[in-house]
């Protein structure tokens, strides 16, 4: 297992899968090929495969324990889920639960669950079927999620209620509603004296970021604000998958700035090699100075 210490709290990653995921211009449209190819030396292979020309990325959940607490972030895609139209998380018989036992957390041991935003691959372990029931993996935990994205998404299912966006809706989130266990915040939520939770919009309506301060060591923890490191590089390129490209580059630029100007680990969801990396600015965008994880 991959872990960072920052100031009194332990991060530790956990995978779900990683691999070549799709072709790199479609995971970031705005991009031309020459960028991944002029950044070869450091962007191969952790994060793209220039001889399939493949973006290479990862499912994970990040475990923060402080304070005596156990918060994981985001809990990737789930086990034996029905999503159509998706080869990859399909039926995936993932199994994320065996591989927190083999870090030291059993589903028991948790406290807080963090969705960074309400996209299928973060809310998927959020429950587990219990005979025919979906009902809460981590039966002691309160799980956090942004208003904005659960009135979303609670439309989209409404909307169309044979769609996928249903089925993520009923099998992931309404479980947890209905078990009492779901905590709707805005605005900014505060787990504890070193964790806060504030609104990042744009990748979807109430996608948010983690902020970890500890005795003078900071990470921000920011979903799928970047899949690939390129978007470092160039903060204004968006991923296919943003609904609000505007709002999501925005977003990035802001987050990006204070990660720079304050030394924040910047902790994406979906970045292969070690997961996390320290920037600085570069002109106008900015530029990794060290990977860490």
């Amino acid at each position: 297992m991959e872990r960072i210490v920052l100031g009194d709290a332990e991060i530790t990653r956990v995978r779900e899968w990683d691999g070549p995921f799709a072709p790199a211009q479609a995971i970031v449209p705005g991009l031309a090929a020459e960028v991944w190819q002029e950044n070869e030396e450091w962007l191969a292979p952790d994060h793209w495969d220039p001889a399939t020309d493949s973006h290479v990325g990862a499912l994970q959940t990040w475990v923060v324990r402080h304070g005596g607490r156990t918060v994981l972030v985001d809990t990737g895609v789930g086990r034996d889920r029905d999503r159509p139209g998706n080869a990859l998380f399909h039926r995936r018989p993932s199994d994320l639960l065996g591989r927190l036992a083999a870090a030291g957390v059993q589903p028991e041991d948790v406290d807080v669950v963090v969705n960074t935003h309400l996209h299928v691959d973060h809310i998927g372990w959020n429950t587990m079927d219990q005979e025919g029931t979906w009902v809460p993996a981590f039966p002691n935990a309160v799980y956090l999620m942004p208003a904005a994205d659960h009135v979303w998404l609670a439309a989209e299912a409404e909307r169309d209620r044979t769609g996928a966006r249903a089925l993520m809706y009923a099998d992931s989130v309404l479980p947890i509603e209905q078990a009492g266990k779901a905590v709707l915040w805005e605005g900014e939520y505060r787990i504890d004296d070193a964790l806060t939770l504030e609104e990042a919009p744009g990748h979807t309506p109430g996608s948010s970021v983690l902020r970890l301060a500890s005795h003078g060591e900071r990470a921000v923890f920011v979903g799928d604000m970047m899949h690939s490191p390129v978007q470092i590089l160039h903060p204004g390129s968006n991923s296919c998958f943003c609904e609000d490209p505007e709002r999501a580059a925005a977003s990035r630029l802001r987050v990006l700035q204070r990660a720079a100007d304050k030394r924040e680990l910047v902790v994406p969801a979906h970045f292969g090699g070690t997961g996390a990396a320290e920037v600085r600015r570069n002109g106008v965008g900015f530029a990794v100075t060290r990977w860490a994880g």
